[in-house]
């Protein structure tokens, strides 16, 4: 990327303009608002580890999914706040028990990592890392909307590296926790190169923001910009917030010198884009409670060859570009699971929990309804397979599903999910020879039964209703049979984002077995929305 000149009143002015307009009216930054312009945050959910780069006058951003799939998200925007899924690197990381939620074995809180997505002469790069496999992927592909891609893996597990091609033809990948280290691929991307470049090119780099360090630099992402390289880190000084650090050099191998460029609401870890028209951002994440972490951007200028993130060290709660035209349907959606011909099986939007068993979900079986069919015995919704998820968001959402409950069997247990370690759920009970509606509160972290009623009908409603105003994290869940009004069920959930998991909380559909498996659900629509009637 190089710097360009613009007539064009840089963002950065423009926010400042509007930052003291708020401070002015008595308004936090947070509150100040531009009449049809960019708000942070740019999403209000859990999009974690961007990395973003420009292509023409598209973006496309990868994140991180962990324990999800397919996994590995590509997102594009044409102008940096409206988001689309578009793709995914791939279906499965790959098949071992951890991610196929087999023999007892889970990989939540891991499974893929903070990625890197690169364009280099025609071919698209989204790179990740698995402690899980202890593996480095590398996904490449012409077409990044419509694949399909080619996979390489090899080890070790580079930690938060920064895929990077050198103007000499010249790979290399920069990684690592406070000593990060650059290291040189194969000309195929195979693995590391032998007798290449392996050395650390910034010692102890969080020494810039102090002794006393809590969290040690990582997240690396490296640039290029008018010959000079600019590596931008996150570190955490202990008793202080998530720290933006960057770093420069006039050689890839350095010397590195360093410098704390942002240290404001704990928004930091990412890296820099331009726009088409010389204008630069730096795209960040904040640690937002149970939604999750949740992006940001802030403008950034140049001075003496430094990027200065934010505006006057601040991120201003509004920018110089366009409005958000909300969440749905670019992140999350509604799905009625009827489809017509070519389309695909499910929308983008839609994650399984871990890998799933494709012989036991269809939306064929019966047409218009997802089918979810029991395949084994679990224990509790967290070690049940097939759980299909797609992301809550902020600052409120209402998810709703409508259950036929006919060919249960007895022990299955179907219904709406609030997925996290410490979850929420409302579902139907099939149990000798009854079916309850019971609500599940496991915010605790012990999953206790606080609410069931009895229930005759062979289809149920079931609505969750999330708060995130505030990070006031709050759901409660309901129920309601034909032509009957919403009632709840069970006590209020009190979300908690916990680093087991590692991840905002979710929507999920799902059907366990308990006693024996071959019973189905099925599942008439699901419905998300950015609003909530009852909280």
């Amino acid at each position: 990327m190089a710097q360009r000149s613009s007539k064009k009143t840089p963002p950065s002015i423009i926010a400042r303009i509007w930052f003291l307009v708020g401070l002015a009216s008595g308004l936090s930054p947070s509150t100040t608002v531009l009449a049809a312009a960019a708000r942070n945050p740019i999403i209000h959910a859990d999009v974690p580890d961007m990395s973003i780069i420009r292509v023409g006058d598209a973006y496309y951003m990868s994140s991180t999914t962990m324990h999800m799939s397919p996994g590995l998200p590509i997102m594009r925007s044409k102008d940096l706040v409206n988001w689309n899924i578009v793709s995914y690197a791939y279906d499965t990381l790959d098949d071992l028990d951890e991610l196929n939620l087999e023999n007892g074995k889970n990989a939540y809180g891991r499974g893929s990592w903070a990625s890197s997505i690169r364009y280099h002469d025609g071919t698209f790069y989204v790179t990740s890392f698995s402690g899980t496999t202890g593996k480095t992927y590398i996904y490449t592909t012409k077409d990044i909307e419509n694949g399909p891609w080619e996979a390489k893996s090899f080890a070790p597990s580079l930690h938060d590296h920064s895929l990077f091609f050198e103007d000499d033809g010249r790979i290399f990948m920069l990684y690592g926790v406070n000593n990060l280290r650059l290291v040189e691929l194969t000309e195929d991307l195979s693995g590391l190169k032998p007798g290449g470049l392996d050395q650390v090119v910034v010692a102890n780099a969080s020494a810039v923001a102090g002794r006393n360090i809590m969290l040690g630099a990582e997240g690396s992402q490296l640039f290029k910009v008018n010959g000079k390289y600019y590596l931008l880190n996150i570190t955490w000084p202990r008793g202080g917030m998530r720290t933006v650090l960057i770093h420069r050099a006039d050689n890839i191998a350095g010397p590195y010198e360093g410098r704390v460029a942002l240290q404001d609401q704990g928004v930091a870890q990412g890296g820099l884009v331009d726009t088409p028209d010389g204008n630069w951002f730096g795209y960040l994440f904040q640690d937002h409670g149970s939604v999750g972490r949740i992006p940001y951007l802030v403008p950034v200028t140049w001075e003496s060859g430094w990027p200065v993130l934010g505006v006057d060290g601040k991120v201003p709660g509004s920018l110089d570009l366009p409005a958000s035209r909300g969440l749905i349907p670019g992140i999350v959606d509604s799905d009625e699971f009827a489809r017509k011909p070519g389309d695909t099986p499910l929308p983008l939007v839609w994650q399984w929990n871990h890998n799933p068993d494709n012989t036991l979900w269809s939306l064929t079986a019966r047409p218009g309804l997802l089918r979810l069919t029991t395949g084994r015995i679990a224990s509790d919704i967290l070690s049940a397979r097939n759980t299909l998820t797609q992301r809550t968001i902020g600052p409120e959402c209402t998810g709703a599903t409508a259950l036929d409950v006919s060919n249960m069997k007895d022990g299955d247990f179907a219904g709406l999910v609030l997925l996290q370690k410490n979850y929420g759920l409302v579902g139907v009970r099939s149990e000798r020879g009854s079916r309850k509606v019971v609500m599940i509160n496991a915010g605790s972290g012990q999953p206790a039964d606080v609410a069931s009623v009895e229930v005759i009908q062979h289809m149920v409603y079931l609505k969750a209703e999330c708060s995130f105003q505030d990070r006031a994290d709050r759901a409660r869940f309901f129920y309601r049979l034909d032509g009957e009004a919403w009632t709840q069920i069970g006590t209020e959930l009190k979300m908690r984002y916990t680093l087991p998991h590692f991840m905002g909380y979710r929507f999920g559909l799902f059907n366990f077995a308990t006693k024996e498996s071959g019973g189905h659900a099925d599942f008439d629509y699901f419905r998300i929305s950015d609003e909530i009637t009852q909280l």
